[in-house]
């Protein structure tokens, strides 16, 4: 028989061995949001459950029983398979521990695979989420990489964490890179998911003297920072890199390759075509419509994004700014690495 188990139940297992999850959810809320790690190994397709959902609300609840365990019983060799490749201990959950969980554990039971059920499901993790923002607490202090746009201070971040710092890549967790173009190959989390990720992150760095983030506005995209951590980043020593021009256009071409969704950045300029001067934004238009990239960010960066900034960098106070001016990315980190380097000796 299966066990039922609480959520500290099962953070106290992750942490003495190496645990599977597995949500057995529909991929669409999966995709959603889901605890961070888990593997989805689904109950029904996401087609399947609307179906059985559809059936419920129309007929009622037997009809819905009968035809879910129809569609499931003929999936039931390859969802026993499934499982079979999850070579570690294992603890299935849905949305509140209700019906697929059980009917998960309950088949993997008589298959002889040993598995938990969350009780509450993936609910229960949510409530815990809220829980744990809502104690509006994080004491390392915040290193802010910040600067222009394209001084490439996303990738430093994930360098610096590649050297084993602390890091909380802000715009990876939102899956969005903070601009007007930002969502453009990519699927933005929402903010059950982005909030998921960040709890982890925050415990996993909760006694560490210093965490780095990326200076970022309160929204990234579709999902909104904590007021507590929002106001901490904004409170944070800045560290303002300054690179050339030219090598923050080569940074932001590498990075978001217009050249492969095209129509997508003549879309997304229209949203902030009127903030710019006439004759400046025309230029950008063709540029975009031309496939002259080049000249197209250079106009962006100097007519929209740099005196944004610049306005947005007198907010800090001096004693809170450090100037990391270098010729490419790689200066920079050396730049910030000689930061924390003096920090310590003093």
């Amino acid at each position: 028989m299966f066990h039922d188990i609480a959520l500290d139940d099962l953070f106290a297992l992750q942490k003495n061995e190496a645990h599977t999850l597995i949500d057995v959810r529909s991929p669409k809320e999966f995709n959603e949001a889901t605890i961070p790690g888990s593997v989805n190994i689904p109950v029904f397709t996401t087609e399947e459950r609307a179906e059985v959902g559809t059936i419920y609300k129309q007929v009622g609840p037997e009809a819905a029983k009968e035809r879910g365990l129809a569609i499931f019983s003929a999936k039931l060799p390859d969802f026993i398979d499934e499982f079979r490749k999850v070579d570690t201990p294992k603890t299935v959950f849905c949305w509140r521990g209700g019906m697929r969980s059980k009917t998960a554990a309950t088949v993997l039971d008589l298959m002889g695979i040993k598995a938990n059920r969350l009780s509450g499901g993936f609910r229960t993790y949510r409530q815990w989420v809220v829980s744990e923002l809502s104690k509006h607490e994080f004491k390392p202090d915040l290193y802010v990489l910040n600067g222009f746009t394209g001084t490439g201070k996303t990738a430093i971040l994930q360098q610096l964490e590649q050297k084993g710092y602390p890091v909380i890549d802000l715009e990876g967790m939102a899956n969005h890179r903070g601009s007007i173009f930002g969502q453009i190959g990519l699927q933005p989390s929402n903010q059950k998911k982005f909030e998921a990720l960040l709890v982890e992150k925050l415990l996993q760095y909760k006694d560490a003297p210093f965490v780095f983030v990326e200076g970022e506005s309160k929204r990234i995209g579709k999902v909104t920072l904590p007021d507590f951590l929002y106001e901490k980043k904004e409170k944070g020593m800045q560290l303002i890199i300054d690179l050339p021009i030219e090598e923050r256009i080569r940074n932001i071409l590498d990075d978001y390759q217009p050249w492969n969704s095209p129509q997508d950045f003549v879309e997304a300029f229209q949203i902030i075509k009127k903030r710019i001067h006439t004759p400046v934004a025309k230029e950008i238009d063709e540029g975009l419509r031309n496939d002259n990239y080049t000249e197209a960010i250079q106009l962006l960066l100097e007519y929209y994004y740099d005196p944004r900034y610049k306005y947005a960098a007198k907010q800090y106070p001096d004693d809170k700014k450090i100037h990391i001016r270098a010729k490419n990315m790689e200066e920079a980190l050396h730049g910030i690495e000689k930061v924390l380097n003096q920090k310590a000796m003093n």
